[in-house]
């Protein structure tokens, strides 16, 4: 698969080769009027999921282990974290299609 972002081997965690996490991509600096760019909106907000992923993990072990007895707390931050993969997964969706009929243009 093509790679219409930049972001494979050059974001720590999805090349495997470098873990500190940050973007080395030229497009991941601010736009010159301060405003952030595209990429790295994206990657806030990905490491935010995933945070929130590791928070619904961790509650769930809690809730086995017997250090939570809030089951309310426990079901919310794993709901919260669904929906949060869900809103993802349909950016990531939309995107795709954006590039698909970008790709189709003929120059």
């Amino acid at each position: 698969m093509a790679d219409p972002l930049g972001l494979i081997g050059s974001v720590g965690g999805l090349s495997g080769s470098s873990r500190s996490g940050t973007a080395s991509v030229a497009a991941a600096r601010p736009l010159p009027d301060g405003q952030p760019s595209f990429v790295n909106v994206l990657l806030d907000n990905l490491k935010d999921v995933n945070a929130m992923q590791q928070d619904a993990t961790r509650a769930i072990e809690d809730l086995h282990t017997g250090k939570r007895t809030d089951l309310e707390g426990v079901v919310l931050a794993t709901q919260k974290a669904d929906m949060a993969f869900r809103m993802l997964q349909s950016v990531r969706n939309k995107v795709m299609e954006a590039y698909e009929e970008v790709k189709q243009i003929r120059v």
